[in-house]
């Protein structure tokens, strides 16, 4: 639709892309960059991902003039958010604009493959331009020049410049290496698992791709001379012009501004970074959008004597950069409060958020929308002040007094904002600034917040800003607050509140525990989360244990460091270099690691305390991560065994790997988008589209009305049945597909859904069944056909008979788990000749889409061909769950005879597409008095949702997961619950995750009624040989093969086990309010070989074309392949294989091509594709051997060419196919690990920190260690999220809650183990093993329980303490402990009282 840009006689955009000038006119002003780099240029290398601005996929750099200091300003953006008429005069570069396969990779492409730091790498093209990002401005730094291949990054900025960054693939590690490897201070010995050198070849950063300063031009020479930004405009042509359509206005004054919001006469939308859309999603259109970064007053930043006024448009990473200035100028003391407010920021979304971002309108949002800002929390704590343009005039208001007026209608303005200086000379009161005597009271300023992320993108629970005055008594010389700020936020209230009550009860009192105590009881009777706000209790709690934090020091007669008030100084209650302090320190003095932690101090007459650190304030980013990687490389039968780098890393990284939604659309290609159910169980009477969405290019809508005569109503099939595409009459749960908006672009398509009216009636129906219990009532399951139906193991009477002690009907619930897959579900469908169709799916199993598709259609299986070349990100979720994404569009596309695609927004994807299966599960176990085990029955409810899917499968699965144990006698009772809800699917080791948890669950329980250590109890229960042999079969293999008990005592040794559990105990001893834990378990994982094709062609030049029915994920198949290749074809020729494997292509699965191609899932598809092709090559080996033996009599060496050349000439067949099918003695074999993690637990607010793991793993001969690594590394992680971060929430119809990226918090950088230590034991030769290898995929997700068990060992500590100062309601020894175990629910077991009781306990003591 065509559009005007009003900047005065201008109607063209001009900016740049990778150098290149761009002019552009008549765009929908609604367009965001990504948009436009997607659709309308080559550079697909910015991802969409979630269309929140919470990813990092689609980060790239923009590059400003400033005329006034004159020169260029870099800074990374998500493009997602970002408005294309936002960037006229500016650059932006991708990641396409570093480097590319054809001119040459950039430095940092090629460490990004040489770390192996891209798995899936569909979030690699964002974590190269965040990286970038910092890398430019931090070269532009005033610091000195570092040595050649180093930037001017520190180790600590290069981890932070990829914390806002999403992976779910990798765990991180290895992208961080890469980001350290460019800083000036690393250490490179530190820096882990590589391709440029080897352990012992000594590392040196000459080894590594060159990295050149400046090497990039960000900012090309023709836009320094363009004038951007906006003329004069004559005010007198606004009411003609207002009369268009889709227009962009650019005023460049407030009476600008102000005559063109006069003018209209429809809804408008003001903007400046526009990252408000994506916390409130606009699903409609705005005709109208005024950009106000261009207006003067809005952009000023001035300084006086009582502070700093920013300007409403200012980005939030300007306003961190002025404060952390100005603090500077005025020194740490004075400076304090900026220093403190800009640390704070700093923790407000993600750095390429901030970017953006302004900060007036954070206020805004806070103050017309209710968004729980953590900006108005703070600038509220010091008083500051706004200024409010109205249709009157300017008005100067407290913050406080804007925040409480009624929401700001859409033609108020906020200009500016004042944050005052606060010293000791000048305090606050109602925002006005008072100057003092330097000898009058001192001021204390801190804030606070506890949210799911520490840092980036994460609304927090509650936040806090305090401002206090504090003198010493004349008389008795103890502290007394004077005046007080105590602000609150984020906690379910409309803005952010002082508690004035408080603050005038504690105001000239002398802190005791009494008088805190009831500061605290008057503080919780206003705090008070509005009803429906998620977690009430918790968030009350916090604003104690602020409170707590905060005044601590100050109260006599508690233990712990004192400010000494005696001072002409700032009282500074944080600090970084010392992590490991706890203000509740029971002792003066405490050792780790043989470094000595220095006594508490706080006195401030003796300057600044460089050993103090709040226990209640996340640690800043100075422990880096860091890891350490051990294994043995065998090179016996080369390439297998290389730790060589990821096929295709370096066109991951460069944004030329192409995915589905890369696929250049076709002509006239059409865009889908589902209508789906919000109603759990009812009639769907009528579908009703908006009467704007057919001027917005809607097409038409498909539904179960348009499946062709003889098709059938199928959109997802299994062993176990089908499922159906479209609701037909009646919808059976929330989220199903009722039908399929078309339309002529995804944005169109995707409002047209969301606007869409849907009609329901549940007149005669039953209601529906919604919650396990309803399902068990009205004995509503699904069953397993015998051969999945799982044996029990001995007899559990008996064995319950001979135990010296019972525990019965003792509980545990299992949480769900989202895919969080980076890549949403996705498919282009091509109508072809002869009633064909071409699929081109995001799918791990081609052939049952095409199978599903072709039943669908009504046609034959040969008409429907499906391709899949690289996926990104499965886990199970591009399993089933992709087909009825394929299926639509195929139908679409078969019915209008015009190529349709459809690619799910996060919302949608989160919405429609069901991960983990949650369980309740009750167990009885008996137990000897010396922690073996006699006994264990376990009733197990699973909710499999409203279709089968695989579920019939998943009690077997749990089961062989709990067996890692000796429970001498087994039994269960299973009930596959079918509920209205979403159909639960296979996600990363299904079934065995939950059952090794069960396992670990009941081992701490017995652990815990003998008061016995939980290691000792996993070690007098594991299994000798024999038990494991009744346990497992056949799929123990031999004695050999048994390597559990070396793998444990390897980790034992290596991890420092025992020696580390001492220092926890005394840290425990020495802190009141952390506590740390300490757990190490094992894991065994049964997995299955499944039959596998391959096809292997030599080409006339001697290059190789391989074909495996097993799919890239980012698990390396392809690299496992192409190893496998050029080993078996290398045994042709000696030392061949090198040279080889760089001429081996491994290309996209196609259904037509190569059949029979399965499932790739279940950790063994690599090892099953090797195989196959090994057995393709031995093929061609015997066919070319006799041209070789022939060759070989003429001249001493025969070359690769030579040899293919004259197999042509005679007319060989250089292609061989095969299918692979296991014998029945290697189909099943068993998989050993273990993890000893260790976590410190903040008992105040419930965060938990991961300190250090520590994996061992039998991989037996690695394929490639590297990739086994990756895997290792990345599913380890993937567990975290699920035991302790990841909850799945929905409403009482089943309606996901957890929708995107600000409800759904998956494992981040800052989020992962400290220390990460992985050693992948090569345990030997193993007969029926593929070379004897070992999976890697799903087993070590299993291990990170090892995490959710260390918390459970920190919170007993804290329980105990608990025990020895609460007199009432003491925490039992044992409790339950669900997953996930989130900061909430950690807070809640740890005592959501326990500031009180510990109170309440001094004051009875004292």
């Amino acid at each position: 639709m065509a559009s005007t840009v009003v900047v005065g006689s201008k109607e063209k955009l001009v900016f740049a892309v990778n150098g290149e000038r761009v002019e552009l006119s008549g765009v929908d002003p609604s367009t965001t960059l990504l948009e436009f780099l997607r659709l309308q240029t080559p550079y697909k290398g910015a991802k969409l991902a979630c269309g929140e601005g919470g990813c990092g996929a689609c980060v790239v750099l923009i590059s400003k003039y400033d005329r006034q200091r004159k020169q260029v300003e870099d800074f990374a953006v998500s493009s997602c958010l970002t408005l294309l008429y936002s960037l006229d005069g500016c650059s932006i570069t991708t990641t396409e604009g570093l480097g590319n396969c054809k001119d040459g990779f950039h430095s940092i492409h090629e460490r990004f493959a040489g770390f192996h730091a891209s798995q899936c790498g569909y979030c690699t093209p964002g974590m190269c331009m965040s990286l970038f990002s910092s890398l430019v401005n931090a070269d532009k730094s005033s610091r000195p020049d570092p040595a050649p291949g180093f930037s001017k990054l520190t180790v600590s900025e290069a981890e932070s410049a990829i914390a806002g960054n999403l992976c779910r693939c990798t765990g991180y590690r290895p992208i961080v290496d890469v980001c350290k490897s460019f800083a000036q201070d690393v250490d490179m010995e530190d820096l882990g698992l590589n391709s440029f050198w080897r352990k012992g070849e000594g590392a040196d950063v000459k080894k590594l791709p060159m990295y050149i300063p400046n090497e990039i031009c960000t900012f090309p020479d023709f836009l320094r001379c363009y004038s951007s930004g906006p003329p004069l405009v004559n005010t007198s042509t606004f009411e003609n012009k207002i009369s268009r359509k889709d227009q962009w206005f650019t005023p460049s004054s407030m009476v600008e501004l102000t005559n063109i919001m006069e003018s209209m006469t429809e809804k408008m939308e003001l903007v400046a970074g526009n990252t408000s859309s994506g916390v409130f999603k606009r699903m409609r259109y705005f005709h109208h959008y005024i950009d106000l970064t261009h207006i003067p007053e809005l952009l000023r930043i001035r300084r006086d004597d009582y502070g700093i006024e920013f300007g409403a448009t200012v980005t939030i990473s300007k306003v961190i950069d002025t404060l952390l200035g100005e603090e500077m100028v005025l020194g740490s003391e004075r400076g304090l409060v900026f220093r403190k407010i800009a640390n704070h920021l700093n923790k407000v979304a993600s750095k390429y958020v901030r970017n953006t971002a302004s900060l007036g309108g954070n206020l805004i949002m806070a103050q017309r929308k209710q968004f729980p800002s953590d900006i108005a929390t703070v600038l509220l704590g010091v008083g500051s002040c706004i200024k409010l343009q109205t249709s009157t005039g300017q008005l100067t208001l407290s913050l406080e007094e804007f925040l409480e007026m009624p929401p700001c209608s859409c033609n108020m303005i906020l200009v500016s904002v004042h944050i005052p200086i606060c010293t000791q000379e000048k305090s606050i009161n109602n925002g006005i600034i008072h100057r003092r005597n330097a000898k009058e009271p001192k001021l204390i300023f801190e804030t606070y917040r506890a949210a799911p992320r520490p840092h980036g993108n994460a609304i927090a629970y509650l936040n806090a800003a305090f401002l206090v005055e504090v003198s010493n008594d004349k008389l008795s010389g103890d502290v007394v607050p004077e005046r007080l700020r105590l602000v609150f936020g984020a906690y379910g209230t409309k803005h952010a509140v002082r508690a004035t009550k408080v603050e005038e009860f504690l105001a000239g009192r002398i802190l005791t525990p009494p008088a805190l105590l009831e500061a605290i009881q008057l503080l919780q009777k206003i705090v008070v989360p509005e009803a429906g706000t998620p977690f009430p209790a918790y968030r009350s709690s916090l604003a104690a244990s602020f409170l707590f934090a905060f005044l601590h020091p100050l109260v006599k007669g508690l233990e712990g460091p004192k400010w000494n008030i005696g001072s002409n100084r700032c009282c500074d209650g944080t600090n970084t270099d010392a992590p490991f302090c706890d203000f509740g320190t029971k002792c003066s003095n405490y050792s780790r690691s043989n470094n000595s932690q220095p006594e508490l101090s706080m006195n401030l007459d003796n300057g600044r305390t460089s050993s103090t650190k709040s226990p209640y304030e996340h640690i800043e980013r100075v422990n880096v991560m860091s890891g350490r990687q051990v294994m043995d490389i065998h090179n016996d039968c080369y390439a297998i065994g290389e730790p060589t780098k990821k096929v295709g890393a370096e066109l991951q990284a460069s944004g030329e790997a192409v995915y589905v939604d890369d696929i250049p659309s076709p002509k006239d290609c059409l865009y889908g988008a589902f209508v789906y159910s919000t109603k759990p169980l009812a009639h769907v009477t009528k579908i009703e589209l908006s009467s704007s969405s057919a001027s917005q290019g809607f097409v038409t809508l498909v539904s179960v009305k348009d499946i062709p005569k003889g098709g059938q109503n199928v959109g997802s099939q299994t062993l176990f049945g089908s499922e159906p595409l479209f609701a037909d009459d009646i919808t059976e749960f929330v989220g199903q597909p009722l039908g399929l908006v078309i339309a002529e672009t995804q944005k169109n398509a995707c409002i047209a859904a969301e606007n869409a009216s849907v009609y329901y009636d549940t007149a005669n129906l039953e209601p529906p069944i919604l919650t396990i219990e309803d399902a068990v009532l009205r004995s509503s399951f699904f069953h397993a056909p015998p051969f999945f139906v799982p044996q029990q193991i001995g007899c559990f009477s008996r064995g319950m008979s001979e135990a010296d002690h019972t525990i019965h009907s003792a509980e545990v619930n299992i949480g769900s788990q989202y895919y969080f897959y980076m890549e949403t579900q996705t498919a282009l469908a091509i109508p072809d000749e002869d009633n064909c169709v071409v699929v081109y799916s995001s799918t791990q199993v081609p052939e049952t889409c095409q199978v599903v598709v072709a039943k669908c259609l009504g046609i034959p299986e040969h008409n429907v061909r499906v391709i899949s070349r690289r996926v990104g990100g499965g886990f199970g979720g591009k399993a089933f769950r992709s087909i009825p994404v394929a299926t639509a569009c195929a139908l679409a596309a078969h019915r209008l005879r015009r190529p349709v695609r459809m690619y799910l927004d996060r919302k949608t994807d989160m919405t429609t597409v069901m991960g983990r299966h949650p369980m309740k599960v009750k167990y009885s176990v008996g137990f000897k008095e010396d922690g073996a085990i006699t006994a264990l029955h376990a009733d197990i409810l699973i909710d499999a949702g409203v279709s089968a899917d695989v579920s019939p499968v998943i009690p077997l699965a749990v089961v062989e997961a709990m067996k890692k144990y000796n429970w001498q006698s087994l039994s269960f009772d299973f009930k596959i619950c079918k509920t209205n809800s979403l159909s639960k699917s296979a996600m990363r080791g299904p079934g065995d995750v939950q059952g090794s948890f069960i396992a670990e669950t009941v081992i701490e329980h017995v652990a815990s009624e003998l008061r016995m250590e939980t290691h000792h109890v996993r070690k007098e229960n594991l299994h000798t040989f024999a038990s494991l042999k009744m346990f497992y079969g056949n799929s123990c293999g031999a004695t050999p093969d048994y390597t559990l008990p070396v793998v444990l005592d390897k980790l034992i040794e290596s991890s420092c086990f025992y020696s580390r559990a001492e220092s926890v105990r005394q840290f425990n001893s020495c802190n009141r309010w952390r506590k740390r834990g300490l757990s190490i378990l094992p894991i065994t994982y049964g997995v299955m070989l499944r039959p596998t094709p391959g096809k292997v062609s030599i080409l006339n030049d001697g290059s190789v074309v391989v074909e495996v029915g097993g799919i890239e994920l980012g698990q390396g198949l392809w690299t496992k392949v192409k190893q496998m290749t050029a080993f078996a074809l290398g045994n042709l020729l000696n030392d061949i294989s090198k040279e080889l494997l760089d001429r081996i292509r491994v290309i996209q699965a196609d259904t037509l091509s190569l059949v029979q191609g399965g499932y790739t899932a279940g950790s063994t598809t690599s090892d099953s594709s090797c195989e196959a092709v090994r057995l393709a090559c031995n093929v061609l080996v015997e066919r070319l051997t006799p041209i070789m033996v022939k060759l070989q009599e003429g001249v001493e060496i025969v070359s690769w060419d030579a040899l293919i050349l004259q197999a042509h000439r005679q007319m060989v067949n250089l292609s061989a196919s095969t299918y692979w099918v296991p014998h029945p003695a290697s189909l099943k074999y068993l998989n050993y690990g273990a993890a000893a993690s260790e976590v410190e637990v903040d008992l105040l607010t419930g965060s938990t920190t991961i300190l250090r793991t520590d994996i061992t793993y039998d991989c037996g001969l690695s394929l490639n260690p590297a990739v086994d690594l990756g895997q290792i590394e990345g599913a380890f992680v993937q567990g975290i999220g699920f035991f302790m971060m990841e909850k799945h929430v929905t409403d009482s119809d089943g309606l996901v809650l957890s929708n995107g990226t600000w409800t759904y918090k998956i494992p981040t950088v800052d989020t992962v183990p400290r220390q990460f230590n992985v050693e992948i034991l090569s345990s030997g030769h193993h007969k029926n093993r593929v070379l004897s290898s070992k999976a890697s995929g799903e087993p070590p997700l299993l291990l990170a329980a090892s995490v959710h068990c260390a918390a459970r060992e920190a919170i007993k500590a804290a329980r105990s303490d608990m025990r020895t100062y609460s007199n009432s309601e003491t925490p039992s020894v044992f409790f339950r402990m669900d997953t996930p175990a989130t900061m909430d629910y950690i807070k809640e077991l740890c005592g959501l009282d326990n500031v009180e009781r510990y109170l309440q306990s001094v004051i009875a003591n004292s």
